[in-house]
């Protein structure tokens, strides 16, 4: 049997020092917890870039959107409780997700939804990140209406509030490089690109693999990232091709779930 593949294995190693810095801060005094922290939160700036990167083009400067994102991250960084057992990054891409929801809340609405619905929502955010650690995955509509004792409904539409962003009119006049005006937005609008999507399912991907146990990780790897059979598959981890069916149908339910969470947090 074969060692994890090289992204894997780079993965886990990146995983490993944010743990051994996160543990090693978590028993440190200021200014060395400090210190510690800021490592982690510059070893892990690419999540909070990534998250950035799926929010923007809705009316917010990116490079604010990015500063946004970055206090996530520190913030993840501070709360982040190793004794709890978790991951690192599946405890932060909520935790951002969050901030940055919370900055287009107050910032960029569109339409504003009623004052109960902005209330429950920013209740909402502040819980989801007790109750990731606690639960140990993203909390369900139905976890933080039971946490927060608000009916599932109302969660549910709390969510659906964050459609609500700043946008301009297509039919707004849109000026050349001259000040001409002889176009509006809705003509200079391209089609959509399905890079995006892929850009949003990577950075969910990511933190729902990342809290899988780190065989079937191995498994996830060699059958999407390498393209291997299921037949491979058994040769390289010891099992037969059936038991590998088994297996990818269970990984990849616990996915579907993990990565439906994710993204409604």
């Amino acid at each position: 049997m074969t060692s994890l593949a090289p992204h894997a294995q780079d993965h886990a190693d990146h995983d490993d020092r944010t743990a051994g810095l996160l543990r090693a801060a978590a028993r440190a005094d200021d200014p060395e917890r400090r210190r510690l922290l800021d490592q982690v939160v510059l070893g892990n700036l690419g999540i909070a870039e990534s998250i950035a990167r799926r929010y923007g083009g809705r009316g917010v400067d990116a490079d604010e959107l990015r500063q946004v994102a970055y206090l996530g991250l520190v913030a993840a960084a501070r709360r982040f409780d190793p004794d709890r057992g978790h991951d690192f990054v599946s405890f932060a891409v909520p935790t951002i997700l969050g901030e940055v929801k919370r900055y287009f809340r107050d910032h960029a609405w569109a339409v504003r939804p009623p004052r109960r619905i902005q209330e429950l929502r920013a209740a909402m955010t502040s819980a989801s990140d007790d109750l990731h650690q606690r639960l140990g995955s993203a909390p369900s509509a139905a976890d933080l209406a039971d946490h927060l004792g608000a009916p599932v409904e109302d969660v549910r539409e709390a969510e659906r509030s964050g459609d609500h962003y700043s946008a301009l009119s297509i039919d707004q006049p849109a000026a050349d490089a001259d000040g001409a005006t002889g176009t509006t937005l809705g003509d200079t609008l391209g089609g959509w690109d399905a890079g995006y999507d892929r850009s949003e399912a990577t950075v969910l991907l990511t933190a729902a693999c990342r809290s899988l146990p780190r065989r079937d990780a191995h498994i996830v790897y060699l059958r999407f990232f390498l393209g291997m059979t299921q037949q491979e598959i058994g040769a390289e981890i010891g099992v037969t091709q059936m038991q590998v069916s088994r297996l990818l149908h269970r990984i990849l339910t616990q996915l579907r779930a993990s990565i439906g969470e994710l993204g409604a947090a």
